[in-house]
Order: C-alpha cells, then structure tokens, then sequence
C-alpha cells in the first residue's frame, strides 16, 4: 500500500464511521465549531498518535501531548480532540435496569407429552 506524506494526511478529513456514521456535526456530541476542528485536523493528530508522523512544531507537540493526556488542553482543537477522545471512551451502558427479565429456562418448550396446557374457561 502507498504510503501518504504529510500534505496528504493533511488535507485528509477526519471520520470516524464506526462511532459518528452521520459524521460530527450531525452527532449532537459538539458544536458546529467542534465538529469542524475535529474533521480538519483529526487525521493529523491520528497520525501524530500513532507514530506514522513525526511533530514538527511546538504546536504539534501540544496537540500529541494533549492527546496523549499528558498535559491539559488549551487551544480550541486540543479541547474539541479531548471531548471527542471523553466521547469515544465513554463506559457502555449495558441496560438501565439490569439483568434480563426472562431467563432460558422460561422460553424451554415441553416435550411430547400428551398433555394439553390449553385451558379455556367460559
């Protein structure tokens, strides 16, 4: 596979399909202002974190060790990079009431006997 430069990988807007499939701005989750920072840069700082680019600039650092989580963010994209990292890390929330209501041994089906279960009372 070809591997992109940094122009490339630049340009490149950020998705994430498997947790946003309608995309950022339609998520709820941010501001239209969030959700822009987040598509323009999110693939830079995805690369920053997983060593395929190298910082460049001070800026850079900033956003690698905000993502990171060693130092807390400042600039408008380094707090928009930690709400949508708070966003995707989130627990999962099994169900609000707990185990399930019915077990297998309720849905077990009687075998062949020649008993009929059916009572109609009139």
């Amino acid at each position: 596979m070809a591997t992109m430069n940094r122009d490339q990988i630049i340009k490149k807007p950020f998705n994430d399909f498997k947790n946003y499939p309608y995309g950022f701005a339609r998520s709820g989750d941010f501001s239209i202002r969030e959700s822009d920072l987040i598509a323009k840069h999110g693939s830079l700082i995805a690369a920053l974190m997983s060593g395929e680019l190298e910082p460049e600039s001070a800026e850079e650092q900033s956003l690698l060790s905000v993502a990171r989580g060693e130092k807390a963010a400042e600039s408008p994209i380094e707090k928009a990079w930690s709400k949508y990292q708070a966003r995707i890390n989130r627990p999962k929330v099994g169900s609000m009431y707990g185990r399930s209501r019915y077990t297998d041994d309720a849905f077990e089906i009687s075998g062949g006997g020649d008993d009929d279960d059916l009572v109609v009372e009139d």
